[in-house]
């Protein structure tokens, strides 16, 4: 299909446009990227206008359970909602995070969501980059939220945080070790923190996670933007809380708006994402040298080894790679 014509069904919601246009952004074929490049400049006009969440907790706090519940409740006020997927994970376990749709079969189903699982086979730079991309095409398309899901540990938190306009964390309703799966730096990212699984037995537990993260919230350095971060109770799997937790949303997206702060960090997001873009291309060109392909193997070795310090091995690198031939 001709890129002109993906590009005019993605600005009229089509669907089968739309996971087009996705493929081919992820796409890995030099070839294509000029498509893709043309395809993103010309849905730019139409995006910007729908709210980018990021959602991340460590497995089995039922965040696809949360993102269920809460999509079908988005669909069901006439929102559109598109659900993306990071998941670094996903070269080693030969699958991504959303499989094939069967943890989300009833949003799956619903024609105001689209689903797309993560890159398979990609580095966690790699399936962001295409994440930031798939999100724009499905903010052109008009969906109304575009939420992100992370698997949930290391860095592919702070890739998400770097790419929404709001980061929410889910919680488990530990019993005094609910801390323990909290670092201070997913604390300081995130904007909405929820106790999931806030029901029956747990209820009691919850209610103390609860007071222990607002707690160690108030440890913390005060936020630029004034924000107080949020702790909610939830239950997914009783659809209890989700509504509390779209308003506070809205709550969050409007004092970020009225302050001023909504805006400059899109701009910052855009302008740290061209650095990125560029730092990867360059490390790109830098390693198809042929020069430098010669050297990498023993020069990797020679540090490896001892022989010469890291600091030295990249000069020399650097020195024969700007070199002219």
């Amino acid at each position: 299909m001709h890129v002109d014509n993906i590009i005019k069904g993605v600005i009229k919601s089509n669907k089968r446009h739309l996971a087009k246009a996705i493929t081919l952004v992820e796409s890995k074929s030099l070839s294509k990227r000029e498509d893709a490049d043309k395809l993103l400049n010309s849905i730019l006009p139409y995006t910007g206008n729908s709210i980018r969440l990021g959602i991340s907790g460590v497995p089995g706090v039922g965040k696809s359970t949360f993102i269920e519940s809460f999509g079908k409740f988005l669909t069901s006020i006439g929102k559109k909602v598109a659900v993306l997927a990071v998941d670094p994970s996903s070269k080693i376990s030969g699958g991504s995070i959303l499989g094939d749709k069967t943890r989300m079969q009833e949003l799956a189903k619903d024609h105001a969501a689209f689903i797309r699982p993560s890159p398979s086979d990609e580095s966690l730079g790699g399936v962001a980059r295409k994440t930031r991309e798939s999100m724009l095409i499905c903010e052109s398309a008009g969906y109304d939220i575009i939420i992100v899901e992370t698997v949930g540990v290391g860095q592919s938190e702070i890739e998400v945080a770097s790419m929404v306009d709001c980061f929410t964390l889910l919680q488990l309703p530990g019993a005094g070790d609910e801390l323990q799966g909290i670092k201070k730096g997913i604390m300081e990212i995130s904007d909405i923190i929820l106790i999931n699984k806030a029901e029956g037995e747990n209820i009691h537990k919850a209610q103390l996670a609860k007071s222990q993260i607002e707690n160690a919230l108030h440890i913390l350095k005060a936020r630029d933007d004034n924000w107080m971060v949020k702790v909610l109770l939830v239950s997914a799997l009783n659809n209890e809380g989700v509504e509390r937790f779209w308003e506070v949303l809205l709550h969050f997206i409007t004092h970020m708006k009225n302050g001023n702060f909504f805006r400059l960090k899109r701009k910052k997001q855009s302008v740290d994402w061209m650095w990125k873009l560029l730092d990867e291309e360059l490390m790109r060109i830098f390693k198809s040298d042929e020069r430098i392909k010669e050297m990498l193997v023993s020069t990797e070795e020679e540090v490896r080894a001892g022989h010469i310090n890291p600091a030295s091995a990249a000069k020399t690198l650097l020195d024969v790679f700007l070199k002219k031939k």
